[in-house]
């Protein structure tokens, strides 16, 4: 199919036409392009043209070695990169049968629930953006740069963390570090109902999005989607307690659900209000692990062999990322670099079901159901 504006006629008169909505839109959310079948303001359908950011990551990891593929694990998602260390470190701390320091895994959790909650900002106030709402965005990104802050005094990196280490993590928290998070997290509880007042039971709001794009709880499933637009079709699952990891077997926190909220179960508007729902949630796992970091000392990296040469074998790790359940598949040929590596990504899983959900959508429904999505280029082509 040719990269232009095309027009199609129909027997009987009627004209379709082919445009490319991306690689360089706003509302793609980094370099996607779809190409979009319309007869007027209605889709007929619109197929994701993935490969526009490919960069031969997962052939990366096969050429640099176990510990020097951690800093490219932040290239995965950027918008999330706390977890893209992480299960990469599960993946070879598998391979390596180290266990991790339990104060590793409670600093792991802090880190990567701030994380979350960073990068659910980033969803939600472009969602906004997108839907004609512009004042949103601007509270989640002021939010999102104190966290910026708080991660950059954790790991010197307000973006790209590198944090995670095999075995471990690179830094224990810095001196009043937990009291600085405190303050934060009281004033965030207060932002959140500040938030549904200001956006999300916005009466024009809603009307844009419940009803749109429904995902069937069936469809997630048969589709594969994970994480909020899993858990926005009503599919109560979640790795960090579903198939639990680290410190979250001992955390206590809620798993928010599709409801319908304000119209369908699994519209646009459930996903978007799930990750709201998730944002207080990873508050609340941010108190306990630190309570638990202040009252007990210990190692935050367990020993590792300077050379890593694991035994020749095979693993999966999984680990619950802001966009859903993040898999790494790696074998080791026994050799000091991976014979193969593969990733699972939420965004990945997400492109697949667009062109089944498209037809018959207006167009600027279209960039709701993308937004709700909560895509992000890298995860895509990797």
């Amino acid at each position: 199919m040719e990269k232009l504006i095309m027009r199609r006629m129909h027997q009987g008169g009627t004209e379709e036409m082919i445009l490319n909505f991306g690689p360089q839109h706003p509302s793609t959310h980094g370099v996607i392009n779809f190409l979009v079948e319309t007869d007027g303001e209605v889709l007929r359908r619109a197929v994701p043209d993935v490969g526009y950011l490919h960069r031969s990551i997962e052939k990366i990891a096969e050429s640099v070695g176990y510990p020097g593929f951690m800093p490219y694990t932040d290239r995965i998602d950027y918008v999330a990169a706390m977890f893209a260390n992480e299960g990469w470190a599960v993946a070879v701390e598998k391979l390596l049968k180290i266990e991790v320091p339990k104060r590793a895994q409670y600093l792991r959790a802090v880190s990567c629930e701030l994380c979350r909650i960073a990068s659910h900002l980033v969803s939600v106030g472009t969602m906004a953006t997108d839907i004609g709402a512009t004042t949103p965005l601007v509270h989640g990104i002021r939010e999102r740069e104190s966290i910026n802050d708080l991660i950059e005094a954790l790991c010197g990196a307000r973006l790209t963390y590198n944090y995670h280490r095999i075995g471990g993590v690179a830094f224990d928290l810095p001196a009043g570090w937990p009291a600085k998070v405190k303050v934060f997290l009281d004033h965030f509880d207060k932002l959140l109902g500040e938030w549904d007042r200001l956006i999300s039971f916005n009466e024009i709001y809603v009307k844009r999005l419940a009803g749109v794009a429904v995902i069937t709880g069936e469809q997630a499933r048969n589709y594969g989607l994970v994480g909020p637009n899993l858990r926005g079709s009503g599919v109560d699952w979640d790795c960090r307690r579903d198939a639990p990891y680290g410190a979250y077997p001992e955390l206590q926190f809620e798993v928010p659900v599709g409801k319908g909220f304000r119209g369908t179960v699994g519209d646009a508007f459930d996903r978007y209000y799930v990750r709201v729902l998730e944002m207080r949630e990873s508050a609340r796992i941010v108190r306990q692990a630190l309570a638990w970091l202040e009252q007990n000392e210990g190692e935050i990296m367990a020993k590792v062999p300077r050379k890593v040469k694991p035994e020749a074998g095979e693993v999966l790790s999984r680990v619950e990322s802001a966009r859903g359940e993040m898999g790494y598949y790696v074998v080791s040929d026994g050799t000091e670099k991976p014979w193969r590596v593969h990733v699972r990504t939420g965004s990945f899983l997400a492109m697949g079901i667009i062109e089944d959900l498209s037809p018959g959508l207006m167009v600027a429904d279209l960039v709701a159901l993308i937004a709700s999505l909560d895509v992000v280029a890298p995860e895509i082509d990797r």
